[in-house]
């Protein structure tokens, strides 16, 4: 039974174990922004243990498959190689929620039931995230422009749970 949750930053092994594949959810707090061109480096410093240098913190953390543009932001494609090869890694790292758009492959599916994590589809719709996205920096890979590692503020982004538990809408 599809149910309406509302979630704070960071998410905790609990709030994430109680969550279905079709709940829609409402999201509030601080989460990353990143997709194909800066979530290789940040699995690379997970994976050597540098994220605390870089002030980073996955633990219950949300990743939004996007770019920070002047425009705003909306979700790209999770399916993309280099960002789709993120999920397993980071998600062992505390990645709770990885949020974005477009069908996931089943052993994307089965590697975050493994690490209790969830992908959530949240709508392109660029002009209303603007109006609840509160604030924006940049925390890591500045020169990667708008790709960069952003720490973003929201307040109730709304998405589907895609992908939980093993099971996917896929």
């Amino acid at each position: 039974m599809q149910k309406a949750i509302k979630l704070t930053t960071p998410f905790s092994e609990e709030a994430i174990s109680k969550l279905e594949v079709g709940d829609v959810v409402s999201i509030t707090g601080y989460i990353y922004t990143g997709r194909d061109a800066v979530l290789p480096k940040i699995v690379k410093a997970a994976e050597e243990e540098t994220l605390g240098e870089l002030g980073i913190d996955l633990q219950g953390a949300v990743i939004f498959h996007t770019a920070v543009s002047p425009a705003g932001v909306g979700p790209t494609s999770s399916n993309k190689v280099e960002i789709e090869a993120s999920f397993e890694p980071l998600s062992r790292h505390g990645v709770k929620m990885h949020l974005g758009k477009g069908a996931i492959s089943k052993e994307t599916v089965h590697a975050l039931a493994k690490h209790n994590a969830v992908f959530a589809v949240i709508p392109p719709v660029t002009a209303l995230l603007e109006s609840q996205t509160l604030e924006r920096e940049v925390v890591a890979f500045p020169e990667l422009g708008m790709e960069a590692l952003h720490h973003i503020k929201v307040e109730n982004y709304q998405a589907i749970i895609g992908a939980a538990h093993g099971e996917s809408i896929y």
